[in-house]
């Protein structure tokens, strides 16, 4: 319908990118400083492992790889919460969004102002 608009569809990604890359941040900043509050691991360790992945997707190098090591980590999430029966409730949708974008990041790559743009 307004096709001029296209012309900045490597916006989305890039929105999407940042996003999920912030909110990682902050999900594995909470785990270092030993306040994590989420499924599975809370361990200083795997909130690294979580920052690190998230720097990578918010500078745009390695995305899908990236993408791929935070869907990984968020089924593992959701893993947690089907086995303790929480699967659809409040809390868990937002990990299933989590999931979703980390997904549409591996098919549509990085976006605009990205490392993995030029290869």
């Amino acid at each position: 319908m307004i096709p001029s608009l296209l012309t900045y569809q490597q916006a989305g990604p890039l929105i999407i990118r940042l996003v999920l890359g912030i909110t990682l941040l902050n999900f594995g900043w909470k785990k270092v400083r030993g306040h994590g509050s989420s499924s599975g691991s809370n361990s200083a360790t795997y909130g690294a492992l979580e920052m690190f992945i998230s720097i990578f997707l918010i500078i745009g190098l390695f995305t899908q790889i990236a993408a791929l090591l935070n869907v990984i980590i968020l089924v593992i999430k959701l893993g947690f919460k089907a086995k303790a029966g929480l699967l659809l409730s409040d809390g868990v949708n937002y990990y299933i969004l989590l999931l979703a974008m980390a997904v549409s990041l591996m098919f549509t790559g990085p976006g605009f102002f990205a490392f993995d743009l030029p290869l």
